[in-house]
């Protein structure tokens, strides 16, 4: 089973089938349907299932209560957030659309490269920036850069009010009128930049690699932006240039990555660490309802030796490793460090 830790209730996508109580006879009114998925599936899968009152196996004293209690809500999402989350909980969310979700994992999106970030000025102003500019993407072919500024989309100055229509809307290509920031406060310096998002855009979550001579010592470093399924080959290469460049120390950029694939972060602890497949890496630890269900051997990984496929791993065999990391940095990101 691919397993994933991101920001997301991933287990609940797996869910087949199970009823609130073991019947199998009731069935949902078609409005409330997400409504009662999302009811089974986290009963049955949540990790915080037995924490949330809500979600006990007995709950419910008939079917005409549990129609009730999905009927809370209209709105699916917010179903969730105010019926089922676990008051500590900041990692579940809600996704209408389970294809174009799969493709998001997968690092396949529409997508014009930019990485921003928003700034609020005085009032209801906004400023982006850019964060970073996805290699091989429509933005890196354009002027511009990480660390650049911009105030306007389209001719419309960017606020409070507009940015999500301006910059998350329907319009697949857009300019940003773009600024400097001089004497403490950001202005317009002439230049414009038109972006066009890509359909099916598919990221190599493996940045940049570089090696850093300083002061004798070989410093690698590598700027990783997801545990993405499919991109080992890519990683264990990059693990491969930094090995063969003689570093003796190694700099882990994985300050905008999210999480991703547990086998991933297994392998690229393997990658930096060691290939001792004796050693344990992480044990899983699931609801007290789906625990009892597996064995202990399926619950654990141990560092492996080899990628999917076959190709031996590249190891740099290191103690130490300096990770750099943002609030951004989660899940899969957090089993790593």
């Amino acid at each position: 089973m691919k397993k994933n830790l991101i920001l997301l209730l991933w287990t609940a996508l797996l869910f087949i089938g199970c009823s609130k109580n073991d019947d199998n006879t009731y069935s949902a009114p078609k409005d409330l349907a997400a409504q009662d998925f999302m009811w089974k599936a986290s009963n049955y899968w949540y990790f915080w299932q037995d924490d949330v009152p809500n979600l006990a196996d007995d709950r419910f004293a008939s079917d005409e209560e549990y129609t009730v209690f999905l009927e809370s809500d209209a709105d699916a999402g917010d179903f969730f957030d105010n019926q089922l989350r676990f008051t500590e909980d900041r990692f579940t969310f809600y996704s209408p659309d389970y294809e174009e979700f799969t493709k998001i994992l997968s690092g396949i999106t529409k997508n014009n490269g930019l990485n921003f970030g928003l700034i609020l000025l005085d009032g209801d102003l906004l400023v982006g920036y850019v964060r970073y500019i996805i290699p091989g993407s429509d933005a890196a072919s354009k002027q511009i850069f990480r660390g650049n500024y911009f105030t306007e989309v389209d001719g419309q100055r960017l606020d409070t009010n507009n940015y999500i229509d301006l910059l998350y809307g329907e319009n697949d290509t857009y300019t940003l009128t773009m600024a400097d920031y001089v004497n403490d406060e950001f202005t317009p310096n002439g230049l414009e930049v038109m972006l066009t998002k890509e359909e099916n855009f598919q990221e190599n979550p493996v940045y940049i690699t570089n090696t850093l001579d300083v002061n004798g010592t070989k410093i690698g470093y590598i700027f990783y932006r997801r545990f993405t399924d499919g991109f080992e080959d890519e990683l264990n290469a990059a693990i491969g240039q930094l090995q063969a460049q003689g570093i003796t120390e190694l700099v882990l950029d994985l300050r905008y990555n999210p999480g991703g694939r547990v086998s991933s972060a297994v392998a690229l602890a393997s990658m930096i660490y060691g290939t001792n497949t004796n050693e344990l890496f992480v044990r899983q630890r699931w609801n007290p309802k789906r625990q009892a269900g597996f064995s202990t051997s399926s619950l654990e990984e141990n560092f492996i030796n080899q990628i999917e496929g076959g190709e031996a791993i590249n190891s740099l065999g290191l103690s130490r490793v300096y990770v750099l990391t943002t609030d951004r940095s989660a899940s899969a990101s957090e089993l790593l460090i």
